[in-house]
């Protein structure tokens, strides 16, 4: 029998002896109360020696009670110790266990090629992080491409538009702004002179919207 069942046993013993102890403490307290009755009955009937007699098992039963009280206190004292042992036990068994474990997880355990583990994992990382960066590189320049021409297309566009509405007010018909002096040629035709000159203040009008399109 290992120590912990024998540990196991005397508690249960002990656990038996104070329900027990308890089951003979309540009997005697109910005839403790049975007494009492009976002494105040003897004492009402003038039956003073049997009132004596009775009052002698009173005393005693009062006593008894007394001391299985007592009795009952040292064996849950003795329990809890005995339930102290079976925690210490059962506390030494888990650590010795783990300690195993440890021990064994210890041994099983290779630091160099934990290290070239790491190591590995870095560069692969790395260079998945660079070839991520090549694609991203690479998707950026396809979605670019005509970004360009689309946008030059777009400005000619508009410009087209403004002049169309500039000459529009002027009662001119221009072909459309397709660069900066094509349009001061247009316009010094309009105008029927240089683009520096003193002329009419509607065609230095005209020429100050182009500058200003130009910056």
């Amino acid at each position: 029998m290992t120590p912990a069942e024998r540990l196991r046993k005397n508690q249960r013993m002990i656990d038996k002896a104070i329900r027990e102890l308890d089951q003979v403490r309540v009997k005697l307290e109910k005839q403790e109360k049975t007494l009492v009755g009976q002494i105040k009955q003897s004492a009402q009937k003038g039956q003073m020696g049997a009132a004596k007699i009775q009052a002698k098992d009173l005393v005693r039963t009062r006593r008894y009670v007394e001391k299985f009280y007592g009795m009952r206190s040292q064996l849950q004292k003795i329990s809890l110790r005995l339930q102290t042992h079976r925690t210490n036990e059962q506390m030494m068994q888990a650590m010795k266990g783990a300690t195993v474990a440890l021990g064994s997880m210890n041994r099983s355990m290779n630091l160099p090629a934990l290290q070239r583990i790491a190591m590995e994992f870095e560069r692969e990382t790395a260079i998945m992080d660079e070839r991520q960066e090549m694609m991203d590189d690479a998707i950026d320049d396809a979605m670019d491409v005509g970004i360009e021409e689309e946008g030059d297309e777009v400005v000619e566009q508009v410009l087209e538009e403004i002049g169309v509405d500039l000459n529009q007010a002027f009662g001119e018909t221009p072909t459309g702004l397709q660069t900066e002096k094509v349009a001061e040629g247009r316009v010094a035709q309009a105008i029927g002179g240089p683009s520096g000159g003193g002329g009419d203040p509607g065609d230095d009008d005209l020429q100050a919207r182009l500058d200003s399109l130009r910056k």
